[in-house]
């Protein structure tokens, strides 16, 4: 008896064993699908991403790629360093976007200087694929701003629509579409994460009111727009604080408020005045440490208002500092960006008054501000 049951417990347990080997090859056989499956059907977008496919369906066609490159290169301009923009060898390529119905579009400056540069050439592709040669109308290192104008297209994409900086809000959304890596019409998103930052640009200028933004920009993405969101124009995308060289979730826009009123007068006159009062500030970081709150005044240029209105620089000789400008107006000025900031409110001509400290003692001094991108002060 003790014998049957247990052949009948290893048969019992050589049954299973087989039941659990075959299972798999049972249920390939059964339950496979050797047909294309039928497609589950979904609801609606969210509101959300409603929002956001509207929105780049209708900014996205306004989005171009641009390609710049000097002359003695002597490659050709298309298919080059597609990676991203400044690769080397006077060839670089970025992010531009319609500004008007007169085929005017806006990039950054460093994005088409290898051509400016080397008396190069310059095309854009639209969104459509097409390439149409450009040329440069005006550029403004010191915004690191640049409008180029297309050549004969059939229809020139539509513009973008204009928004504003001045209300922007920290935790608002903000979109990027460019071309990072040379991949055309990629769009970012995400906030705008922080508001009033200092940026430098050219010709030894800093940038002040800066947007941050951790939507993702990359090389290629340079001269590409910033959006709200209602697709409104916010920003030029401009740089990005990477240790690796890719996007870390820090990147920077010039606001498009400084972009509507620098862009027009590139249009007009092919170069934007700068007002200035003719000094060269010293460092900030050297001001810092000798702990000087304020802007000093390290030479006073030939000519300028600065020396016309008795402004004195560092002596070359000691080493005293001369005068420190601490305020302009009823504005106090701690850095050089407030001192700008200060002069391209008032603008050309205007008359400002500066509070001086020298030697201890605070004075009042008036100047006049001059276009100094014109004079070469």
């Amino acid at each position: 008896m003790t014998d049957r049951f247990a052949r009948i417990g290893l048969g019992v347990a050589l049954l299973l064993f087989a039941l659990f080997v075959a299972q798999p090859y049972v249920t390939a056989l059964l339950f496979s699908v050797q047909a294309p499956r039928a497609v589950t059907a979904r609801g609606d977008l969210a509101p959300a991403e409603t929002s956001t496919v509207a929105l780049f369906a209708r900014a996205s066609p306004s989005v171009v790629h641009v390609f710049a490159q000097a002359a003695a290169q002597g490659r050709a301009l298309m298919g080059v360093d597609e990676e991203g923009e400044g690769q080397g060898g006077g060839s670089q390529t970025g992010t531009g976007f319609v500004w008007d119905a007169g085929g005017h579009i806006v990039t950054n400056n460093h994005v088409v200087d290898a051509a400016v540069k080397g008396a190069g050439s310059i095309a854009v592709r639209l969104a459509s694929g097409e390439v149409i040669p450009a040329t440069i109308v005006g550029v403004a290192p010191s915004y690191d701003l640049a409008v180029l104008r297309l050549g004969r297209t059939g229809a020139p994409p539509p513009p973008l629509a204009i928004g504003t900086s001045a209300d922007l809000k920290v935790g608002q959304s903000a979109f990027a579409i460019g071309n990072p890596f040379g991949l055309d019409h990629t769009l970012t998103t995400g906030v705008v994460s922080a508001l009033q930052r200092r940026l430098p640009t050219g010709e030894g200028r800093e940038l002040s009111g800066v947007i941050q933004t951790d939507a993702a920009i990359n090389p290629g993405n340079s001269g590409g727009p910033l959006l709200d969101s209602a697709g409104r124009l916010i920003g030029v995308n401009t740089a990005i604080f990477s240790p690796s060289g890719a996007s870390a979730g820090i990147g920077f826009a010039i606001p498009v408020d400084v972009v509507n009123r620098v862009v027009p007068e590139l249009i007009r006159n092919g170069r934007t005045r700068n007002p200035g009062i003719g000094i060269i500030a010293g460092q900030e970081g050297t001001a810092a440490r000798l702990g000087i709150d304020g802007v000093v005044v390290l030479r006073v240029l030939r000519g300028s208002p600065a020396a016309s209105a008795g402004l004195r620089g560092v002596d070359p000789v000691t080493g005293t500092i001369g005068d420190v400008i601490v305020g302009a107006g009823d504005q106090p000025i701690h850095r050089l960006a407030d001192l700008t900031a200060a002069m391209e409110a008032a603008g050309v001509g205007a008359t400002v008054d500066l509070t001086v400290e020298r030697d201890g003692r605070t004075r009042q001094v008036r100047v006049t501000t001059a276009d100094v991108a014109q004079s070469r002060l």
